[in-house]
């Protein structure tokens, strides 16, 4: 649930940065692609984590 959390958070901030830097719509989706993904690894590390301390 976490992993899902970050990578829609990153994809909505890459989709805000490409735009308030006037991108296309191609550019739009190319950031939000991009910074889902990376958040998502974040998202992982941050799960592997909390997995690892609650046992």
């Amino acid at each position: 649930m976490i992993i899902i959390g970050f990578a829609l958070v990153g994809a909505v901030l890459g989709g805000m940065t490409a735009k308030k830097r006037n991108g296309t719509r191609a550019d739009i989706a190319q950031y939000a692609a991009g910074y889902g993904i990376a958040f998502a690894l974040v998202g992982v590390v941050a799960t592997l984590i909390l997995h690892r301390l609650a046992l």
